[in-house]
């Protein structure tokens, strides 16, 4: 995948940089919060009619905006990949247990910990429900994009890592729903105090098919035919790039609007942003750790290690703000805990880059 990505150190060559997006993705999550917070101020009663755009709960705009941005990383994923798997199985094995037996998991944990408890003061328990679901949403989708970039800066095996995403993306199809409803039901009974969240079974399902089944099969046809008529390095290196800005726009897009309507809430409270991001961090270091020790238990070489890691740490935020805005509206809590996960998300992974990098073994 290392070709996609620019270089742009003439000094030094075989210096390792990524694309000024992904490098400065959280100024401009930032610029997007602030334009957002502008328009939802000054002209949030126009923009209301947007939100009434939907069907099965799902909001048609924003729906078709992450489709654009889902689409393009559909096309990377290359499912023939995954018939390598009995070749080195330990890191695609350390993969799935991280991503679908643990990660989920200690995301509600560090949710209910923070926001039902220690949050007390500054959250509502009417509130402290809908928090927690949008971090338990975030935590059960894996990364499926940036992934590559991490992979491609911490020297992982490029083929590996597509192979340990495709598997993710398969897994996603049928476990993203149950682990989701699990959660969400099991924070209703443990947590007595918090309003209980109510699981729209067919939104989820209907969010699913929407932003991942149809997305990823269109992607599987297209890369087909394409490869197949324009070979596949045309494929990578001349269409790939040119969705690039396509998906980069809709992100923005779907910021804007999300802050639009959340704008007078975060003017009232600008508070909950710092307190969102607190648990999100603490969990994406915590399961970093895991797994990067954890594959070095299982001596899994670094090429595999680092990106099992990084897999596990970082999440399919994309994902994940169509899931929480389908079934909890672009007003909610749970959409903005989603929207400040892609917002700490890319410093806290260049930091731990970083470590990857310094521990290289």
């Amino acid at each position: 995948m290392s070709e996609q990505f620019k270089e742009i150190s003439l000094a030094d060559k075989s210096k390792k940089t990524i694309g000024v997006f992904e490098k400065y993705l959280t100024i401009w999550v930032g610029l997007g919060i602030a334009v957002g917070i502008g328009i939802g101020h000054f002209v949030g009663d126009y923009i209301e009619v947007i939100s009434r755009m939907e069907i099965a709960k799902v909001n048609i705009p924003v729906a078709i905006l992450i489709w654009l941005m889902i689409y393009p990383m559909m096309l990377q994923i290359d499912f023939t990949s995954i018939k390598k798997i009995g070749k080195k199985p330990r890191g695609i094995v350390w993969t799935v247990v991280i991503n679908w037996l643990i990660k989920p998991f200690t995301m509600a944990f560090f949710a209910w910990l923070f926001f039902s408890k220690l949050y007390q003061a500054w959250i509502t328990p009417e509130m402290a429900g809908e928090y927690i679901a949008g971090a338990i949403i975030l935590g059960a989708a894996p990364c499926t994009a940036m992934v590559f970039v991490w992979s491609y800066l911490t020297d992982g095996d490029p083929n590996y890592t597509l192979v340990q995403v495709s598997v993710n993306d398969l897994i996603i199809l049928v476990a993203f729903v149950p682990i989701v409803g699990l959660l969400i039901e099991f924070t209703n009974v443990v947590l007595p105090a918090v309003e209980k969240i109510h699981v729209p079974y067919d939104t989820l399902f209907a969010s699913v098919l929407i932003f991942v089944v149809i997305p990823l099969v269109a992607g599987v046809i297209t890369q087909r035919l394409l490869i197949h008529s324009k070979g596949e390095e045309w494929f990578k290196n001349v269409f790939l790039p040119k969705l690039k800005p396509v998906s980069i726009l809709a992100l923005l897009i779907t910021l804007v609007l999300l802050f639009a309507f959340q704008g007078q809430n975060i003017l009232n409270n600008p508070f909950i942003i710092l307190l969102a991001a607190v648990p999100l961090v603490i969990q994406t270091y915590f399961i970093f750790f895991i797994a990067w020790y954890g594959g070095k238990k299982l001596k899994l070489p670094h090429p595999v290690c680092a990106p099992a890691a990084m897999i596990g740490a970082s999440n399919f935020f994309e994902l994940a703000v169509a899931v929480a805005i389908a079934l909890f509206g672009l007003q909610s809590p749970a959409a903005l805990v989603t929207v400040v996960g892609v917002l700490v998300e890319v410093p806290v992974m260049l930091s731990l880059v970083a470590f990857a990098n310094r521990k290289k073994y």
